[in-house]
């Protein structure tokens, strides 16, 4: 029996197709920040944030100030169990900020309960604080967000969260920390 080879021609094409295939997810018309999520379209707001104001360290110096689970999730892009971190079921008042920089994130108030073991919001403090990735590891098209100041990975925007936004940011713990709102619990 012989094999013939596969013509270039027709493998050309074939690549060709299947790069256009997601294109083609993406409904006619439809321009909502939801929908651009839905279709793993990133709306990377990176050139918003003041670069004097960005955060540059050394590995060994991420290393130095973030413990093992932190460096884990926000230097090397890890994600920690579901209901394990600290802030999943978290109720008190104020803002979480990231843990590597400090850079205010996420307001008690948009915090909502997704059942999925992670602190979910519907909305950034500011959108500029929140940069957004395409990423298409693990065999999924997702939208990767970081934090806008020093690049660390805070986790996921998903178009399945409540009104007003329709937007879940699905963040680790170990991303965050909490900065009470004065006067009250």
């Amino acid at each position: 029996m012989t094999v013939r080879p596969f013509p270039l021609s027709q493998l050309l094409l074939l690549a060709l197709l299947l790069l256009a295939l997601p294109a083609c997810a993406a409904g006619p018309g439809d321009t909502s920040h939801a929908a651009d999520h839905e279709a793993g379209e990133a709306a990377s707001n990176e050139g918003n944030f003041p670069e004097e104001e960005k955060v540059f360290k050394t590995d060994a110096e991420w290393r130095q100030q973030l413990d093992e689970q932190q460096y884990y999730v926000i230097r090397q892009k890890g994600t920690e169990r579901a209901f394990t971190g600290r802030f999943w079921d978290h109720e008190d008042h104020g803002t979480y900020t990231c843990a590597a920089c400090g850079l205010p994130l996420f307001d008690s108030e948009d915090k909502f309960e997704s059942g999925t073991g992670w602190p979910s919001y519907t909305r950034p403090v500011e959108v500029r604080n929140i940069t957004e990735e395409r990423d298409v590891t693990f065999g999924m098209v997702r939208t990767e967000i970081l934090c806008s100041r020093c690049g660390g990975h805070l986790g996921h925007v998903f178009a399945d969260g409540p009104a007003p936004t329709g937007l879940r940011y699905c963040v680790n713990s170990a991303s965050l920390a909490f900065v009470p709102e004065s006067g009250g619990s």
